[in-house]
């Protein structure tokens, strides 16, 4: 029996949405049991039981664990296939010919400028999110831009750990420049993440499991500054142009982001990293129809150079694979 099992399958989520198979399957968690048992344990005909069992089997719920045969009485135990099921199902738009595709990952303008030439859903939900939900099979691919600091290395060691298992390939979209957003002419005269640990400066920070915000956070751990002292630290914005924006309206004084997002809404801007950010894709999504048309696009000409515009933007390698 499996630990956790994900259902995805929309017949899976159907025959669960009975509360009298549901009620069954739960019990066939706790321990393996036979159709009059159950019968007894929920007040019903063991008929009736059979009926819904059968459905359960069918959708791949619960399976036949024993057979014991006892003085020329054949008894069947089943048992539930997993010991927790998580329920998880994207519900897309239909259009005719047209399939969208989903990202679930981190924040990023390129991405932006394809899901203005394509039918791309992106969500933006962090690098690891974006990952935890790609294992998931709750998106078609994601974009992460994770530093680890052991090996000096973006994003591969993170895949690697993540699916260690299953075929995923690894595109870079682009190389960005990160750095403080500040008010336009940096009133404040902010210079570095050290005014941080100053009373009067509020920080417009990002979500947890973005890539931003644990580079922010390692910075202050280096820095000797507890988060807690950090003015603005627990309130979180799940883009960079949202950090962008806060600053912009004066309800915070500096942010960690991208050049392109501070170009955006006029702010001052000081460069501190340049990373790459990647695309994750499963391999038999690499090989799908669906994703033909995104493929083709990041590795054209003209979106590259349309990329490239965007501040802080190098896109010389866009769309090329990397060896895991």
């Amino acid at each position: 029996m499996a630990e956790l099992q994900f259902v995805k399958a929309f017949d899976q989520i159907k025959t669960l949405s009975d509360p009298r198979r549901l009620a069954i399957l739960r019990l066939l968690m706790a321990e393996p049991a036979t159709i009059t048992h159950l019968g007894r344990l929920l007040g019903e005909h063991p008929a009736w039981i059979r009926h819904h069992m059968k459905r359960l089997e069918a959708a791949g719920l619960v399976e036949l664990s024993e057979v014991q045969a006892t003085g020329g009485y054949v008894e069947k135990f089943y048992r539930a296939r997993a010991g927790a099921f998580l329920f998880q199902e994207v519900v897309l738009p239909q259009s005719a010919g047209v399939e969208p595709l989903v990202l679930f990952g981190s924040h990023d303008l390129a991405l932006t400028l394809l899901s203005e030439r394509l039918h791309l859903i992106v969500l933006p939900v962090g690098s690891l999110d974006g990952l935890v939900a790609l294992r998931q099979g709750l998106a078609h691919l994601t974009g992460c831009h994770l530093l680890d600091t052991a090996s000096n290395e973006y994003n591969l060691p993170y895949v690697r750990h993540f699916f260690p298992d299953r075929p995923v390939a690894v595109l870079t979209l682009a190389h960005r420049i990160q750095g403080l957003l500040l008010a336009s002419g940096n009133p404040r005269q902010l210079r570095s993440l050290a005014a941080l640990a100053r009373p009067d400066v509020i920080l417009a920070n990002r979500n947890k499991g973005s890539g931003t915000r644990l580079w922010l956070d390692r910075q202050l751990e280096r820095l000797g500054i507890p988060f807690s002292q950090v003015r603005g630290y627990d309130r979180e914005l799940p883009t960079h142009t949202a950090v962008a924006a806060a600053i912009a309206a004066g309800q915070a004084d500096l942010g960690l982001g991208l050049e392109a997002a501070a170009r955006q809404f006029n702010l001052d801007f000081i460069p501190l990293f340049q990373e790459r950010y990647d695309l994750v894709i499963p391999q038999e999504q690499m090989e799908s129809p669906r994703l033909q048309p995104m493929l083709d696009l990041i590795q054209s000409g003209g979106f590259r150079r349309s990329a490239g515009r965007l501040a802080g933007y190098e896109t010389s390698h866009m769309g090329e694979p990397l060896a895991l």
